[in-house]
């Protein structure tokens, strides 16, 4: 008797169960609002210290970083609305949430690389901040644990969006590396130049997530959603996202 070939495996995290009971679903929301509660405030913080931080010591790579964390504050709150009252059982508002998520990469990239750029010709020569130092400390931290939560509570709700936001806590904590490295380099070793550097890498990375959470990154998420509403579950690989 010839062996049966075994079925190729699933590109992406495991599928949510299709039939995720409504109260699970509920408490899982609930822990994704809670957490996004939590990004909110500390991007609330973390912005204004770098962006302040950054502004007195003319250092890109810092007011780059600022904005940053308040377009990722932007992030939690789409999130916040996407799972409050009757969105938080609407594919529609899922969808809608995804793409508002994914724009936030793009909000950034245009004026931190311009600057960079303009640094760089310029030769401009940012003071040392240890205030900045200290902040890429904590989100080095603190950002990866907030991502790590998020990004497995999004495969259990089959929400990109949620993945997306996650997404964007760890980009914040890679960020926050390359900007201690940056921040480090120019008060131990003057290396200036180092600054609009990591600037650049901060917008080059910001359009590449943009897009792949446009185009859905764990996109191969089975939604729940459907099994509540009687909607028609549309493919988990459109777009070729799952290529």
């Amino acid at each position: 008797m010839t062996p049966t070939a075994p079925a190729s495996l699933p590109l992406g995290p495991a599928p949510a169960e299709a039939g995720l009971p409504r109260s699970e679903y509920e408490q899982l929301a609930r822990r994704v609002k809670l957490l996004s509660w939590l990004s909110l405030g500390w991007m609330t913080i973390e912005g204004a210290v770098a962006i302040t931080a950054g502004i007195l010591a003319g250092s890109i790579a810092l007011i780059g970083f600022g904005i940053d964390s308040a377009i990722e504050g932007l992030a939690s709150v789409i999130i916040i609305w996407r799972f409050t009252g009757a969105r938080v059982f609407s594919q529609a508002a899922e969808t809608r949430a995804q793409k508002l998520v994914a724009i936030q990469f793009f909000l950034l990239a245009p004026y931190v690389g311009v600057e960079s750029i303009r640094a760089l010709v310029g030769g401009e020569h940012p003071d040392v901040s240890y205030i900045g130092i200290g902040l890429s400390i904590g989100s080095i931290v603190f950002m990866p644990m907030l991502g790590i939560a998020k990004q497995r509570l999004a495969d259990q709700l089959g929400s990109a969006a949620t993945k997306g936001e996650g997404r964007q806590n760890m980009l914040c904590a890679y960020l926050a590396g390359a900007l201690l490295v940056g921040l480090l380099g120019n008060a131990l070793l003057g290396a200036w130049w180092l600054d609009p550097v990591v600037g650049l890498l901060i917008a080059g990375v910001a359009v590449r997530e943009g897009f792949e959470s446009w185009h859905g990154e764990g996109c191969c998420v089975e939604s729940p959603l459907p099994a509540f509403e009687g909607e028609a579950q549309e493919s988990a690989c459109k777009d070729r996202c799952c290529d």
